[in-house]
């Protein structure tokens, strides 16, 4: 259980989850450029991590230049309610933990 919510726990691949959620697919750049902050390694790093585990499928159609798509497979879109109410927990809570921030740093320059 360790090993599967390390993989799929990350900002980085709940974030591609919820994108791919969106949409039926996305080329590569699309998701990209939802993903605020993720490099082209990352993504690339995070998309076959979904792949491997069977959350994402990888599509190329052989056109020139090649094109190739990214979809949540039929375990991804399983993941992905679980995904989104963990992002919606989050939304909800943001002030919350940052006021709890606020106040353990405020500490921790106290000591």
């Amino acid at each position: 259980m360790r090993d599967i919510l390390s993989r799929i726990g990350d900002k980085w691949s709940m974030l591609s989850i919820l994108h791919l959620g969106s949409a039926d697919s996305l080329r590569f750049n699309e998701l990209r450029h939802r993903i605020t902050g993720i490099s082209q390694r990352m993504l690339t790093v995070t998309l076959r991590t979904l792949e491997t585990d069977g959350l994402v499928t990888r599509t190329v159609y052989a056109e020139v230049p090649p094109r190739v798509e990214y979809a949540l497979t039929e375990l991804g879109q399983g993941l992905l309610g679980t995904v989104i109410v963990m992002g919606n927990w989050a939304h909800a809570h943001a002030p919350a933990i940052a006021e709890a921030r606020q106040r353990m740093a405020a500490l921790a320059i106290g000591h």
